[in-house]
């Protein structure tokens, strides 16, 4: 649970108790801050429409998609709700590529090998891994052997491949309990190994059927278990693949060059992946459909207010924050700059709050100043991304992206055409995509960077003033 007093905070000494980024995962923190309004003005309720897809596919073949948004959308809170809305039927593990792996080196092995390990451990505790049988006692020495057999030699930093005996630290004398010695070792390399020989990449790699092999037998054997106990059936989300440090390159190689490994999976599967990896060049041939979660629109198509956004963003700002906190206009202020980003608009008003009680310690609430200088810092941030981006396949100079941010701020036809320089735009989220049809906007913090540049007249709607 947050560390709230169950309430909107109502101090600006206590904003940061509840305008913190994590996303809600439980069903009492969904119960006390989800707002059910912003999707109403997105266009489409896609946790509904994923509901009734695993729903159809209970029992049947393996349901499997990408659920898309920009970072700060609240993907990760969709997905509570998403599992909340069909916990009867299937059961949810949660893997956090970016906690959970090395977001900067991680390779396709990494991920099946974090599928078997946290699905073995889920089934564990949930006393869902069969004890007794051969089928069973064949899985789990493949299991060890898989591991045990591995020979690679270590680099000149130390860092190996998983080596150790199997049971090593693990007390007890269970069909299963030699695993986890040897499934700790394994998730403290996919995290923590910074540099791996050429030898341990290709080896892996050559093994993925084997390992493929093993991931469906643990899903076959635990799936039977699970369905015999409580008739769910595992459903496996592969989250954060959106987060800073995962390079195109990566999710490129891990979806177009892999993406039969994750097709012959004989289990449910949802991937949450950046909103520009489906606009880019591979788009056609990513292997599962994709779902969309739209941003929250704070201006329409012709640059005027979105009454019916803004409002919506107010209820989930309101759930956290009391209106007290903030002196007249502030809070709309505040809205509209974030771009209706749930990330954005709680980091500027936890900066805006903390900057008024900077400035004056008997602050009460945030002023227009305070509102201005948060604006200002997150407006810098917005800057600095529409330069060249490492992330970029090739470099793509600022007088590309201007003309395109020019063309989509005029409602051009052709602006919405994917190809790099889009792509590039939203994965800065300098553009944004709204409300079902697929729309796009500038961002307000990048319409105020074009005036600042006069490429847009100072009197040109969409921006935060």
């Amino acid at each position: 649970m947050l560390p709230t007093d169950y309430g909107p905070a109502t101090d600006l000494d206590h904003l940061y108790r509840t305008l913190r980024p994590e996303p809600l995962i439980d069903l009492e923190e969904l119960n006390m801050y989800y707002r059910g309004q912003v999707n109403q003005v997105r266009g489409d309720d896609t946790v509904a429409r994923l509901s009734l897809k695993l729903q159809q596919a209970y029992r049947t073949l393996p349901f499997k998609a990408f659920l898309m948004g920009h970072p700060g959308v609240g993907k990760s809170t969709e997905v509570s709700r998403l599992l909340e809305r069909v916990k009867e039927q299937h059961v949810g593990v949660r893997l956090n590529i970016a906690t959970e792996l090395n977001p900067a080196s991680f390779k396709v092995f990494d991920v099946l090998l974090l599928m078997l390990v946290r699905l073995a451990e889920d089934a564990g505790r949930m006393q869902a891994l069969p004890l007794e049988g051969i089928l069973s006692e064949h899985l789990v020495s493949d299991i060890k052997q898989w591991f045990g057999t591995e020979q690679v030699k270590k680099s000149r930093t130390e860092t190996t491949a998983v080596g150790v005996e199997a049971g090593a630290g693990v007390k007890g004398e269970s069909l299963w309990a030699g695993l986890f010695g040897l499934f700790a070792s394994a998730k403290a390399e996919m995290k923590y190994a910074a540099d791996r020989t050429t030898a341990t990449v290709e080896y892996r790699l050559q093994r993925l059927p084997d390992l493929v092999d093993l991931c469906n037998r643990l899903v076959d054997v635990c799936t039977q278990t699970m369905l015999e106990k409580t008739g769910q059936e595992w459903l496996l989300v592969v989250e954060d693949l959106d987060k800073t440090g995962i390079s195109p390159q990566q999710l490129q190689e891990l979806f177009i060059q892999y993406g039969t490994v994750f097709q012959n999976l004989r289990v449910n599967m949802i991937f949450t992946i950046p909103v520009w990896l489906a606009y880019s060049p591979e788009a056609n041939r990513l292997p599962f459909e994709r779902h969309m979660i739209h941003d929250t629109p704070v201006y329409d198509r012709k640059h005027g207010p979105h009454e019916n956004g803004r409002a919506a963003v107010q209820t989930v700002l309101e759930a956290r924050v009391s209106r007290a906190l903030f002196a007249e206009g502030q809070m709309t202020r505040l809205i509209v700059a974030s771009g209706g980003n749930l990330r954005d608009l709680f980091a500027l008003v936890l900066d805006a709050g903390e900057g008024a009680r900077a400035r004056n310690p008997t602050a009460t609430a945030i002023g227009s100043d305070d509102a201005q200088v948060a604006i200002n810092k997150m407006r810098r941030e917005y800057r600095m991304k529409l330069g060249q981006s490492p992330y970029d396949a090739h470099p793509i100079p600022y007088s590309e992206k201007l003309v395109r941010l020019l063309a989509v701020y005029g409602g051009a036809p052709d602006s919405d055409i994917p190809d790099p320089v889009l792509y590039s735009l939203l994965r800065g989220r300098a553009i944004q995509e709204f409300n079902g049809d697929g729309w796009f906007g500038v961002h307000p913090l990048v319409v105020d960077i074009l005036k600042e540049q006069q490429h847009l007249k100072p009197q040109d709607p969409g921006g935060t003033d």
